[in-house]
């Protein structure tokens, strides 16, 4: 019987460089006190500093071998997205770790900074934004990753690409559907695209299953039945992980939990057909270089 994997088997990050979007609570938290145990020094890019700093004083009380730094990064605002890159790359000549993790689940209709529907928005756009802004940084760091977390929701959503703000027809689930099926059909583009212009830079993504987050706060179903059936933000967080620090991880790959997908220790697994329409993929790659104004220069 294998091992399952746990963070214990995180290999040493010490000299690494990290960025966790959305990591002042629940995955992205634990993503970052994770990879500061192991020695990198983690990059906590969070819209709130003033829910930041009390998470990042929680990672130091721990005493981690690696250190915490908190930057402001509004993804929901794309000059804020540009501030924060230019602000990183002053201050860092390596980013060996992206890991796109922030979003907003299921709320009231509202719109980022710049008009996109807001879980498209913060989910999709201002990650792609943040990824091509710093994709220099990745290209020249030895063994970079990207990874992207999505849902399991991907498999309903659907790219309207006549709606992509969804102002016909808003639906919180709808939204937050079509915006995890984008994550997925940006990463599986984005490796496809590292891959021809000859690039090291791996792009996979993970999805925490069942777990107990802030994401779903909007939903009053969920916040009953997390208490029952979900898992722990430390247990949901373990996919994340192993894409971004296990050896065996190739680009493309996507894992999420064992049991069901719901639960359990993390292993590779398949997204839906939709997800690998290259396509759907293209198309909406050239939306949203037009939409963010950010275009993606490969090395």
């Amino acid at each position: 019987m294998t091992t399952p994997w746990t963070e214990d088997h995180m290999p040493d990050q010490t000299g690494r460089v990290a960025i966790v979007t959305g990591s002042n609570s629940g995955i992205g938290w634990e993503a970052a006190r994770a990879l500061a145990n192991k020695g990198a020094t983690v990059i906590m890019a969070c819209r709130s500093i003033a829910k930041a700093n009390p998470a990042a004083n929680r990672i130091r009380a721990l005493k981690p071998s690696g250190k915490v730094v908190v930057m402001a990064l509004d993804l929901g605002d794309l000059e804020s997205v540009r501030a924060f890159a230019t602000a990183f790359r002053q201050n860092y000549h390596r980013l060996d770790l992206l890991i796109n993790n922030a979003g907003v689940a299921k709320p009231p209709y509202r719109k980022t900074a710049q008009g996109f529907e807001q879980q498209f928005g913060v989910i999709h756009l201002g990650h792609f934004a943040l990824t091509g802004l710093l994709l220099d940084r990745l290209g020249a760091t030895p063994g970079a990753r990207i990874v992207t977390v999505s849902s399991l929701s991907h498999r309903s959503g659907i790219i309207h690409f006549d709606d992509l703000n969804l102002e016909r027809n808003y639906k919180p689930a709808r939204g937050y559907a079509q915006s995890k099926l984008a994550n997925l059909l940006f990463t599986y583009e984005l490796q496809r695209r590292l891959v021809a212009a000859g690039q090291s830079t791996l792009a996979a993504a993970a999805h925490p299953g069942w777990s107990a987050t802030n994401a779903l706060r909007h939903s009053s179903m969920m916040r009953r039945l997390n208490p029952l059936f979900a898992q722990p933000s430390k247990m949901g967080v373990l996919p994340t992980l192993y894409a971004a620090t296990a050896p065996n991880v190739q680009g493309g790959d996507y894992f999420g939990p064992t049991r069901l997908e719901l639960r359990g220790y993390p292993k590779k697994v398949d997204s839906n057909t939709r997800s690998h329409d290259e396509a759907a993929a293209r198309r909406l790659w050239t939306v949203s270089e037009e939409l963010t104004q950010v275009k993606y220069a490969f090395r």
